[in-house]
C-alpha cells in the first residue's frame, strides 16, 4: 500500500471519502492535506464543475518510516556536523558555549547553549529554522541518502512543543464548543506535525493542512 494518495471530489468531504475508500482507512488513520479549497472559487468559474483535490497519508506509515542512510554514512555526517558546528558557533564568540551532538533513530541532534542566544532563535524560531536548513544542506552535500539534522538552541524546540500542544488542546475545546472550524496561523512542517500528533486520538475533532509553503496552516474541525 502506498504512503499517500491523491483523491478528488465535488466537495472536500467527498474527496476525503473517496480517498478513504481507496486506502480502506478511517479518518483518524490519516493526515489530510487539502490542496484545492471549494470556498475560493472565482466568479467566472462558478458554473464549472467543482473539483477539490486532497492528499491522504496513513499516520502509521509516517510513524514507521525510517531513514535509509547507512550507519557508515551516518557516522561520517556526524563527524562533519561536529566540526562544522564547532567552527560556526565559535566564530560568534558566545560566552559559556556548549555544543552537544548525538545520534537517535538515525537522526543527528545538535543542541547548543550559551549566553544571550535569543537572536539565533528569532521570532517563533524563524532564525533557528534557517540555521537548521544551512546545517542540513552541509550534512547532505556529499552523501547518497538523506540525513535528518535537528538543530536546537537553548532547548527552544522542546519548549515550543509544550506551547503548541497546549494551543492544540485549547483550540480543540473551542471548536467543540462553538461547532466551527478554526484555521491556525502559518507554521513549519515540524510545528504542524506537533498539532496533528497531539489531536490524532481526539474523538471529536480532526486536523488537516491547507495552503502552500511558507503559509501552510493547520485547520482544526469537527469530525
Amino acid at each position: 500500500m502506498p504512503n499517500s494518495i491523491f483523491a478528488e471530489g465535488r466537495t472536500t468531504n467527498e474527496a476525503i471519502e473517496n480517498g478513504l475508500k481507496e486506502l480502506n482507512a478511517k479518518r483518524e488513520d490519516v493526515i489530510i492535506n487539502v490542496i484545492g479549497n471549494e470556498e475560493k472559487r472565482s466568479f467566472f468559474s462558478i458554473l464549472e464543475p467543482t473539483k477539490i483535490k486532497v492528499e491522504l497519508t496513513l499516520k502509521e506509515q509516517i510513524k514507521n518510516k525510517k531513514p535509509n542512510i547507512s550507519d557508515e554514512e551516518l557516522n561520517e555526517v556526524f563527524e562533519v556536523m561536529k566540526k562544522f558546528a564547532n567552527e560556526f558557533f565559535n566564530l560568534l564568540n558566545i560566552n559559556n558555549l556548549k555544543i552537544n551532538l548525538e545520534i537517535k533513530e538515525k537522526r543527528i541532534y545538535i543542541n547548543v547553549t550559551g549566553d544571550d542566544m535569543n537572536y539565533l532563535i528569532g521570532y517563533r524560531g524563524e532564525t533557528l529554522n534557517y540555521l537548521q536548513l544551512i546545517f542540513s544542506n552541509v550534512a547532505n552535500k556529499e552523501i547518497k541518502h538523506k540525513c535528518s539534522v535537528i538543530l536546537d538552541i537553548e532547548n527552544y524546540r522542546e519548549k515550543r512543543k509544550v506551547v503548541l500542544e497546549g494551543l492544540a488542546e485549547k483550540i480543540a475545546r473551542t471548536v467543540i464548543r462553538n461547532r466551527k472550524k478554526i484555521e491556525l496561523e502559518p507554521m513549519t512542517a515540524y510545528e504542524r506535525k506537533i498539532i496533528h500528533t497531539k489531536l490524532q486520538n481526539n474523538s471529536k475533532v480532526k486536523t488537516y493542512s491547507v495552503g502552500e509553503e511558507p503559509n501552510r496552516r493547520v485547520v482544526i474541525d469537527l469530525k
